[in-house]
This record gives C-alpha cells, structure tokens and sequence, in this order.
C-alpha cells in the first residue's frame, strides 16, 4: 500500500460512458466485465483522458448489513466530456459533486486489504461517514492488472459526521 492517510478531495459531476453488470463479491464478474467493455471503448468519441474508471454502486444498506453475497452495480467506464454520440451498447452515468476520501494505491487489484483497512480501521476513526454516491477506482498509466507494482487511486464518497 503506498499511502494510509487519503487526501480529501472535492469534484465537480463527472460523466461517464461506459459498461455496467450487476455482481456481488461471491459472484464477482469485473474480469468479464472489462473483456466486454475495454473493445468497445474505441467507440466513445469524447473522453476526457486515457484513465479508465471502476465503479461501485452500493444499494443504501450495502455496508452495515455486509455479506459477500450482497450485490451491487459495478461499472466499467470512461470520463467524458458530454454525453453525445453514445454507441448503443453503452449506458451512460453522472458520478454527483462531493467530497471524496482518496486513496494512492500499490498492489494487487485482487488484495481487498486496502478496503478492509479503509470500511474497517480508517473511516471508523475518521470524522467522516460514507455518502451514498458511486465509489470507483482510477486506473491510470501505473495500473497493470494483477500485478504487485500497479498503481491506482481508490475514490470513496465521504461527507461529515
């Protein structure tokens, strides 16, 4: 993990192009995701930049009722300018203005210590409680699949106690 301590960050709405599938953590499917996705990415005329996004939509109880089998939607996607020219096969999503709790990530995409560490150690001890908005992960150029060195920032939706 490269750093424990997030920064706190505020964003504007983001769009976003992309590929959704609901999943659960027992039937967790981002693999195919991606594999159906990451083709038809080329389709989308309009990024904002070369990031790809991974996104959680939690339903309002996700985490105080936590199981592994508690689904939830997860996104494959890309920021973009607006919303014109959407190929068919892609839906579009607004991630809404807040403040974002931000992780630098170092490690394996398939570890989930650093989430352990984030629901479980730092937001209990935080002055912060979770928001009801997506959370996602950027996957910039450090981000290799699977691989001990990628970098990414993991983004969780926080407001104040």
């Amino acid at each position: 993990m490269k750093n424990l301590n997030p920064r706190i960050e505020e964003i504007s709405s983001k769009k976003m192009i992309g590929k959704k599938q609901i999943m659960s953590l027992a039937n967790f499917q981002a693999g195919e995701l991606w594999k159906n996705f990451i083709p038809k990415k080329k389709e989308i005329l309009n990024p904002i930049s070369k990031e790809l996004y991974s996104i959680s939509i939690y339903p309002t109880n996700y985490f105080h009722d936590f199981q592994d089998e508690n689904e939830f939607e997860k996104w494959a996607a890309v920021e973009v300018a607006c919303f014109e020219n959407i190929p068919s096969h892609l839906e579009t999503l607004v991630i809404q203005a807040g403040l974002y709790a931000v992780f630098e990530y170092k490690g394996m995409s398939s570890d989930p210590s650093i989430f352990h560490y984030i629901f479980w150690t730092w937001l209990p001890n935080s002055n912060w409680e979770l928001d009801q908005r997506p959370h996602f992960e950027i996957l910039g150029d450090n981000y290799i699949n699977n691989d001990p060195n990628s970098e990414e920032e993991i983004w969780i939706p926080i407001k104040q106690m």
